[in-house]
């Protein structure tokens, strides 16, 4: 099973950062990345629509013999990650927002936290967040209409930029010294951030920590590649590739499927 791939699926093109750490960290892996942009974003959606695509995708993966999976998606993984461990028999990892080393870190007792209505409404969000949070305030805030700009190719665009500006406002004048990114869409929005906010507001994501998990777990259940052959990079889309292209820089192919 060594040289199967790992599988990675997200609600569209936001799990492409993830996917670049997961390559980064483990160049002779073969991967194979779905991207559910017809049903983005998720997280306005439902529990039980989330679990239901989550599965759905967790399907085709499988299909495809994947030997791993993970959930690039903070709304999937805090909605569906417990019943996907529960249904199916091989290992997955995955993605939330990093509330912990943000709290731990915070010198001015404020941080921000930008993510999905369902990240921010689900249960695991909120055991995390008040397991770390004691004497730290948590700006919350959901992101509509990020996920839509993004997967409709318009990234650095005028309303885009308004957006955030609307949406950091209020941290700002809360003070805070970091900013989490939950939701695996947002960290291709960096630029704009540091843009907008002040200089010593530090920017956290979770795609370098899912990695490392992602070897360690490859590692536990001996399913790491050693092998010397050219791993497989395939990426599947079930609407216009465009975006996703455009998002890898066109450095992969994109397959359309119906999925």
């Amino acid at each position: 099973m060594q040289s199967q791939p790992i599988g990675i699926f997200d609600s569209g093109v936001g799990g492409t950062s993830v996917f670049k750490e997961i390559h980064q960290l483990l160049p002779n892996e073969s991967i194979i990345y779905l991207a559910d942009s017809f049903n983005a974003p998720y997280g306005n959606k439902s529990a039980e629509e989330i679990k239901n695509l989550s599965e759905k995708n967790t399907r085709f993966l499988i299909s495809m013999n994947c030997k791993l999976i993970v959930v690039a998606c903070n709304t999937a993984t805090t909605n569906a990650i417990g019943y996907l461990r529960s249904n199916f028999n091989l290992p997955f990892i995955g993605i939330e927002p990093a509330i912990k080393p943000a709290a731990l870190q915070s010198k001015t007792g404020s941080i921000g936290i930008l993510a999905t209505k369902g990240t921010l409404a689900s249960d695991l969000f909120h055991k995390t967040t008040n397991l770390y949070s004691n004497n730290i305030k948590v700006v919350e805030q959901t992101g509509t209409g990020i996920v839509e700009l993004i997967e409709s190719g318009k990234l650095y665009s005028e309303d885009m930029r308004n957006l955030l500006k609307t949406y950091l406002q209020p941290m700002i004048l809360a003070n805070i010294d970091h900013l989490v990114l939950g939701c695996t869409h947002y960290p291709y929005l960096i630029p704009l951030f540091k843009e907008l906010l002040p200089e010593n507001v530090k920017i956290i994501d979770s795609g370098e920590a899912v990695a490392r998990q992602t070897k360690n777990i490859l590692i536990q259940n001996q399913l790491l590649n050693t092998g010397e052959e050219q791993p497989n990079i395939s990426f599947y889309t079930n609407t216009n590739p465009a975006v996703l292209k455009q998002i890898l820089e066109n450095k992969y192919s994109v397959a359309y499927k119906d999925f």
